[in-house]
């Protein structure tokens, strides 16, 4: 099974063969090249003929809306075992990346190749004299009317590269490091993704989009905390890993520290199709029983706590030490899937497996390091999201901090309050940003009790505050949209608003660390992915 797809576009001699072929011979990749896909399956005979090649290719993009490369490439993919990484050379239209896009989501990267007119007129001319049988001509092959709109596939491709000013030799190791073909180091290693704010930063929607990086996904705190993934419709995730569904390959982890309500685990676990095979729960995560819910009752009032016995059940553990007290080992349901963390991890650690720690809520929530009481009852950050699954800070590579640009806060009901908060409302947001406010108060719920959120400005001091608390490498920055609703449209960095830029620039100054991945929207391609992590 794929698990990246390369879709090179451009004019004609742009150098997308070439680049096919370098990917080819020194990453190992299988190149599904369209012009052949084209003569022996569809026209069933070997045609030199460009210009017969371009009228059947059109007509084919109008039979099929574009979709026949789709069609051809998961033909051509059954054949045999092609590798996890899969070359298409090449797209020609709006509707064959799109297609692509739809049928294989985020997953696909797709790289435009481009050069000056006279530079692809000399390259044609070059290659003309050297093959008897190209009896067209450049202005004839530009005249086709499909290749003549191939470079506005450029405002819609992750990233564009003017073959001109660089060798082939560059262009391979630019196309290279997006798609970071590069070799692992030979060790495992563990990266962890916080939140920086007070929860619903997003991190669910970061953590999926990087999962497939991973060969283990680990999960920490407890189903107070919801996870929403893309997808149709969308999955919120209260005790798996955020990846389950978008990387199947990957094992999944429930560590120590985790608090769990077996309904609800078992639940997911059945949404999900997770099998024993593929999960594990530490035998020593504590269970929520019906008493620890009822006993958050008054929490939900005072300091708008979700009430889902995760707080009672963990004081319960420290106070209750005694055979009343139930970890996961001694649950029936849950026999299948126990084991020990330590040993999981151990093993992903000798064996240079990548590791993906899942940490829940935010900063401004830990126990020891938010507004008391306005805090929940575990330590947010990711030193306590390492002791809750085991992990030595040793094995640490990156700590992704995820911070959205209006940090929000629950709405208790009753009238209590859930904690200060430089509030503004939704409707300032809609002014701001544009987007009606109705669409707003419709999105901002809460994952897990469904309750209206409280908005603010962004908070400066707690942003320097919870990158220092967490070691943070990396910024994820989530809700551009709300900057401006016009970022919804961005697909590269260099899209955004002048405004949006300035921000991710000072948030990176404040925080002290770069802003490598944005999110412009919720969907399979709404983030935009800066990193240059190895092995990633």
């Amino acid at each position: 099974m794929a698990d990246r797809i390369i879709a090179l576009s451009g004019q004609i001699y742009s150098g997308k063969s070439t680049l096919a072929r370098r990917l080819e011979d020194r990453y190992q990749m299988s190149v599904f090249r369209t012009k052949e896909s084209l003569t022996k399956r569809i026209m069933r005979v070997p045609i030199s003929d460009r210009r017969l090649l371009q009228k059947r290719g059109a007509d084919l993009d109008k039979s099929t809306g574009g979709r026949w490369v789709v069609q051809e490439l998961y033909r051509w993919l059954g054949e045999e075992d092609r590798g996890t990484c899969i070359v298409v050379d090449a797209v020609r239209i709006e509707n064959q990346v799109r297609a692509l896009r739809e049928a294989f989501g985020s997953k696909v990267v797709h790289i435009h190749l481009t050069a000056p007119p006279e530079v692809l007129a000399m390259r044609f001319a070059k290659r003309r004299q050297q093959s008897k049988d190209m009896a067209i001509t450049y202005a004839q092959a530009k005249a086709d009317p499909t290749e003549a709109q191939v470079e506005t596939l450029r405002d819609l491709a992750d990233a564009v590269i003017d073959t001109d000013r660089c060798t082939e030799a560059d262009v391979a190791a630019r196309a290279a490091s997006l798609i970071r073909a590069h070799p692992h180091k030979g060790l495992g290693y563990v990266d962890v993704v916080v939140g920086g704010q007070f929860g619903s930063e997003g991190k669910g929607q970061i953590a999926s989009y990087i999962a497939r990086e991973y060969d283990l996904l680990v999960r920490v705190g407890g189903p107070n905390a919801g996870h929403k993934v893309f997808g149709n419709p969308p999955y919120t995730h209260h005790q798996l890993p955020s990846g389950t569904r978008y990387n199947p390959l990957a094992k999944l982890l429930i560590g120590p520290g985790a608090v769990l309500n077996i309904p609800k685990l078992l639940q997911e676990i059945a949404d999900c199709q997770v099998d024993a095979q593929r999960l594990v729960i530490d035998r020593n995560a504590m269970v929520i029983d019906p008493k620890d819910i009822h006993d958050e009752l008054k929490l939900k009032k005072d300091i708008g706590s979700t009430g889902s016995g995760t707080g009672a059940a963990t004081a319960r553990r420290i106070m209750g030490r005694n055979s009343t007290t139930r970890l996961a080992g001694a649950v029936p349901e849950l026999k299948p899937f126990l084991g020990d963390a330590f040993t999981q991890l151990e093993d992903a650690y000798l064996n240079g497996r990548r590791v993906l720690l899942e940490g829940t809520q935010g900063t401004g929530l830990s126990i020891y390091h938010g507004e008391f009481p306005f805090v929940t009852s575990r330590d947010t950050t990711a030193g306590g999201c390492l002791a809750e699954a085991g992990i030595p800070p040793k094995w640490v590579r990156r700590v992704l901090m995820v911070v959205r640009t209006y940090p929000i806060r629950v709405q208790s009901p009753e009238g209590g309050t859930s904690g200060p908060l430089n509030e503004i409302g939704w409707a300032e947001i809609s002014r701001r940003s544009g987007i009606p406010v109705d669409e707003l108060r419709q999105h901002e719920r809460t994952s897990t009790t469904n309750r209206r959120r409280r908005v603010g400005e962004f908070d400066w001091a707690l942003l320097h505050r919870a990158s220092l608390l967490n070691g943070a490498t990396d910024i994820a920055l989530t809700f551009a949209d709300y900057i401006t609703s016009g970022n919804r449209r961005a697909v590269r960095f260099d899209q955004l608003s002048k405004e949006t830029i300035q921000f991710i620039d000072e948030v990176g100054r404040v925080a002290g660390v770069p802003v490598t991945m944005v999110a412009v929207g919720f969907n399979h391609r709404s983030v935009i992915d800066r990193r240059a992590w190895e092995g990633a």
